[in-house]
């Protein structure tokens, strides 16, 4: 296995909690950092799935109200079109 050298900062207190730990466990600090990392890459923070959860509660809540929005907008649409359609016909008869 090819490997590479990762380098991250903490605090004193937390390096000592890591090496505790590791120690505790019989196992390296890379160790337990790699399974860590390697947990926490593989089931994410679960931010995505809240952030979809609220926003699919949202659009399924605003689609009926934009749903009645289009169908009033598309009956005053049709009433204008028929009030310039009855000018358009007057005008016709009187020319």
């Amino acid at each position: 296995m090819q490997t590479e050298r990762v380098t991250f900062l903490t605090t004193p207190d937390h390096k000592a909690a890591l090496d505790a730990f590791a120690a505790s466990n019989g196992q390296s600090v890379g160790h337990v950092v790699r399974e860590a990392t390697s947990q926490y890459l593989a089931q994410g923070d679960g931010e995505d799935e809240r952030a979809l959860a609220v926003l699919t509660r949202e659009v399924d809540a605003a689609v009926p109200r934009i749903r009645a929005d289009l169908i009033d907008a598309i009956a005053s649409i049709e009433q204008a079109n028929r009030a310039v359609d009855a000018i358009l016909s007057s005008m016709a008869g009187k020319a």
